[in-house]
């Protein structure tokens, strides 16, 4: 709001400007991250306006012109923004989002899209780590009670079944957006009995059809797993249920739900399943399984819905380009940090695949109006180490960025939750396993187009030729 204060009293506020919205580095040191937050984006601009009491919170703030107020007042969003769908398997400096429009409106929206999209792709990443260390075992989110705040719950459940979690303990969740909700036992619900067996019993009376016991709230192995077999046996049987399972909670996961998995067989319930929880994340997993625990789901919480071994996602949004006289001027921002240098101009994003297997060969960050045809060769090289190229023949290609909104009016259409989550899934199948290892993944190829690279290193010997002319050393 300064800034747009600002570019008002300037008389620049309707001048046209593109913004990228992009990340620098994968979390957790991975080889990809998944972008996710769009809808919620979506939702943010197509009700962006001002009230009443907006107008007198800026005007009693004693900084803002008039002008900038009036602004405000007849506010209507109409900017064009291009994205790349929810759930996209996405890499460092290529653009999720393109803003181009008015630079007030474009300046205004950037912290919403920012904060939108860093949270719910940084929740989407972990959670297809997480889910992936669980090797096709089922993956519940259960850590609203440590998120940070009841919206970083709400939406972070949303992000976490879009890349794989297949319920929520967030009943907000649910409500909003049909996430599953999914109820559990908590230890008190045990203790507010006389005995386990009694909370047990009324637990299964109550939920017959989905009867799954917490059954370390004692002793595991001396009472928690037999009570629970006397009620499979004596409440749930003769009702005509089979039972949903057990929950293990605390002590070595591995070699409890061994035993549990032997008691459960000999009862006669090979079917009731073991749910794991306590704390988990993916390099738990991934050693609990192999030990060959006998553990057929996990409820994770706090270290999925805080991503809590990488908790930032850093995306930024940066000026590429204006628009003077009908011509769009490529801008650049130079840094010391050689990391912080962007990539200037108005750009889309292209994913190359072979034909013969569908896998991902490698994405090309290019200029806006360029085609990539996939019925010619094609010669990639990497951005900093130029003599590294490929030479591609039998490929395919598709553009990742999509236009979402046009002059402000919305011409994507918002996909099914289900159907977001099933693209996810697809996309990762995209992609070899050598990118997916936690532990260091091969490198994506993630590669400038020759005229995009030629312009950003022309705009950057310019900036050396004019610094240099001004204050020579």
């Amino acid at each position: 709001y300064t800034m747009g204060n600002g570019y008002i009293k300037e008389g620049i506020a309707d001048r046209i400007g593109y913004f990228d919205m992009y990340y620098r580095t994968n979390p957790d040191a991975a080889a990809f991250s998944i972008a996710c937050g769009l809808q919620s984006v979506i939702e943010y601009l197509q009700n962006l306006h001002f009230t009443d009491e907006d107008i007198q919170y800026f005007r009693d703030r004693n900084m803002f012109d008039e002008r900038f107020i009036d602004y405000l007042k007849n506010f209507k969003f109409n900017c064009d923004v291009w994205a790349v769908p929810e759930g996209t398997v996405v890499f460092p400096n290529e653009p999720l989002v393109t803003v181009r429009g008015p630079i007030v409106q474009a300046s205004m929206v950037e912290t919403m899209i920012l904060l939108t999209i860093n949270h719910q792709s940084m929740i989407a990443s972990k959670t297809s780590r997480i889910v992936r260390a669980a090797k096709g075992r089922a993956v519940m989110e259960f850590g609203s009670r440590r998120a940070q705040g009841a919206d970083a719950a709400t939406q972070g459940a949303k992000a976490a079944f879009i890349a794989g979690a297949v319920g929520t303990a967030n009943t907000l969740s649910d409500a909003l957006y049909g996430v599953p909700a999914l109820g559990t036992m908590a230890h008190s619900w045990v203790m507010m009995f006389p005995t386990e067996y009694d909370a047990f019993r009324a637990y299964a009376e109550t939920y017959p059809t989905n009867c799954v016991l917490l059954v370390d709230t004692y002793d595991t192995l001396a009472s928690g797993i037999p009570n629970a077999i006397r009620i499979f046996k004596e409440v749930l049987e003769p009702m005509g249920y089979r039972p949903g399972g057990i929950r293990l909670d605390s002590g070595d996961i591995a070699y409890l739900s061994k035993k549990a998995r032997k008691m459960l067989d000999e009862a006669g319930f090979p079917d009731a399943t073991i749910v794991a929880s306590n704390a988990l994340d993916e390099y738990k997993i991934n050693d609990i399984l192999s030990q060959n625990a006998e553990i057929n789901s996990f409820g994770v919480g706090e270290n999925l819905i805080t991503s809590k071994s990488y908790p930032v996602f850093g995306g930024v949004y940066k000026l590429v380009a204006v628009e003077h006289e009908g011509t769009v001027v490529p801008k650049i921002k130079i840094s010391e940090n050689v990391e912080k240098i962007t990539t200037p101009g108005f750009k889309t994003v292209y994913r190359l695949y072979e034909k013969d297997t569908n896998k991902a060969i490698a994405d090309v960050v290019a200029m806006h109006d360029e085609v990539i045809n996939d019925s010619e060769e094609y010669e990639i090289f990497h951005p900093t180490y130029t003599w590294k190229r490929m030479t591609l023949k039998n490929f395919k290609v598709r553009k990742l960025l999509e236009p979402i909104f046009i002059n402000g009016n919305l011409v994507y259409d918002i996909p099914k939750l289900i159907d977001t989550k099933n693209y996810c899934a697809k996309e990762l199948d995209t992609f070899w396993d050598e990118y997916k290892r936690f532990d260091n993944p091969q490198e994506y190829k993630v590669d400038l187009s020759k005229d995009l690279w030629d312009l950003k290193h022309q705009l950057l010997n310019d900036a050396n030729m004019q610094i240099n002319s001004l204050y020579p050393r």
